[in-house]
């Protein structure tokens, strides 16, 4: 039998993960894009890719966090089969994650616990611990004497997003998908493409351009995310920690070399300017009140980018008028999109 050919519009996480699925099974994949495959202004590299189905549970619902633990199983099996075809190695830790919160916002941190401890199934409760002080600092030794105590969610985890993104485009030449990026899609059909004034006859069309996708699923809104990625050599950290606060939470997601991810804000807006000043301040003045040492740390990249959401804040998969929709990834995009990406694709290989 003759290979399919699966075009796929939008080469983010979805679609570019989407793409390398398929090509390793054996499908003739087109990947279609408007960005560069090395553009930072995209929802897929602002973001900090923790691996937090426990946590995300307080903000979202059970079909995340089922996505998220089957999410968990197949992220080390991926990285390992990348690795196997000789692509650089992805940076992935699973040692769990860390909840705390300063003397004043103790409640939020205790609305939080309660809240995820309603949510939680019985199964997995057992993965939550409570922390006193000293508890704390052995977990996380550089937090030592700073909190009161904390949370420890067992089996949570992250991975690098940008070397996930940069190792799939190694992969994706290798198994020779057809790459058409920095050309606007503007036509998803059914069984055709048009991107830059060409039509591409495909098999299969898949679109997972996020809020690109507006026209096709009016139901979509962008969601402005910002982060910010520092270096400190004076500061430690093994696992994620979410600092508490009445207006949001904080994370610090270390990486190799000294590095670390900080995000915080979500608004409903889609204005796709650069990070503002105040979100800077914010990001940096609670970051320093996590450690002192932070306020060395030498700022790298400050990134912002419209995550896309639906109504009800749940990834969806969605056959319209011929066309497969991968779609809603929203803050959930690393936690979910294995999960989801192994859904779409035995349906399309079914």
């Amino acid at each position: 039998m003759s290979r399919p050919h699966i075009g796929i519009a939008g080469a983010g996480l979805a679609g570019r993960t989407l793409a390398w699925r398929l090509a390793r099974a054996g499908c003739r994949v087109s990947l279609f894009d408007a960005r560069r495959r090395d553009d930072l202004a995209t929802a897929s590299m602002t973001a900090a890719a923790m691996l937090s189905p426990l946590a995300e549970l307080a903000v979202s619902d059970e079909l995340v966090f089922a996505l998220g633990q089957r999410s968990m199983l197949l992220w080390p099996q991926w990285i390992a089969e990348l690795a196997a075809s000789g692509t650089e190695p992805v940076f992935f830790r699973q040692q769990g994650s860390l909840v705390v919160a300063h003397a004043p916002d103790q409640a939020s941190l205790e609305h939080f616990t309660r809240l995820l401890q309603h949510k939680l199934p019985d199964a997995s409760r057992s993965q939550v611990h409570t922390l006193d002080a000293a508890a704390l600092a052995q977990r996380e030794p550089t937090l030592a004497g700073r909190f009161g105590g904390g949370l420890y969610l067992e089996s949570e985890g992250q991975v690098a997003n940008d070397q996930w993104m940069a190792a799939l485009a190694v992969e994706l030449d290798r198994l020779g998908v057809q790459w058409h990026e920095g050309q606007a899609v503007e036509r998803v059909e059914a069984h055709r493409m048009v991107c830059a004034g060409q039509t591409h006859a495909l098999d299969m069309a898949v679109d997972a351009r996020g809020v690109g996708s507006k026209a096709q699923w009016p139901q979509l809104r962008g969601v402005r995310g910002e982060v910010l990625r520092v270096e400190c050599a004076g500061v430690t950290l093994q696992r994620p920690v979410r600092l508490m606060h009445p207006r949001y939470q904080l994370y610090v997601v270390p990486r190799p070399g000294n590095q670390f991810v900080v995000g915080a804000t979500e608004l409903e807006s889609e204005d796709t300017g650069p990070v503002t000043v105040r979100s800077v301040l914010e990001l940096a003045s609670a970051l320093h009140s996590l450690h002192p040492a932070f306020g060395e740390a030498r700022v790298l990249r400050m990134n912002a980018a419209l995550r896309p959401a639906l109504d009800d804040h749940r990834p969806a998969i969605a056959l319209r008028d011929g066309v497969w929709h991968i779609n809603g990834l929203y803050r959930h995009g690393y936690l979910c999109a294995p999960a989801l990406v192994d859904d779409l694709a035995h349906k399309l290989l079914a």
